[in-house]
């Protein structure tokens, strides 16, 4: 039997060469402006940035930065793809851009304040989380 090695991991830090990656695969595509969606869900946060018609020209989640199980959704995980998507939008010479966010997760907010933090002028904030207007049938009353 040898010697026993251990590894250790670090905490809720982001994975320096998933983010290297993630920049690498910038689209050269040129525009001005366009639409930032951030979906903020309980277990993820997604940010994806697309030209005015709708089609998406980068985008980056907090699983694919590296974080994974429960600091997936954590606000600074949010702000870490926040930062990564604005770094892809300078390089396509963005300069501004109107927001929609979805869902109800904790990293909403900091999302878009990191991509904010990257110098693009941000024109409008729109919310557009789905709303149940009835939702599913409840379950039957139990008889005990």
């Amino acid at each position: 039997m040898g010697k026993k090695r251990i590894v250790k991991k670090k905490g809720s830090t982001m994975s320096k060469g998933l983010k290297a990656r993630a920049l690498a695969k910038t689209s050269k595509k040129k525009l001005a402006e366009g639409i930032l969606n951030v979906q903020a869900t309980y277990n993820n946060t997604k940010v994806n940035l697309s030209d005015m018609s709708g089609n998406v020209v980068a985008w980056s989640s907090s699983g694919a930065l590296g974080f994974s199980g429960a600091k997936k959704s954590t606000p600074f995980a949010a702000a870490k793809v926040g930062e990564v998507v604005g770094e892809k939008a300078k390089m396509m010479g963005v300069k501004e851009v109107s927001a929609v966010i979805k869902g109800v997760g904790s990293g909403r907010e900091s999302a878009l304040r990191a991509f904010v933090a990257t110098g693009i002028n941000l024109t409008s904030v729109r919310d557009e989380t789905p709303v149940p207007h009835n939702g599913p049938r409840p379950p039957k009353a139990r008889r005990v």
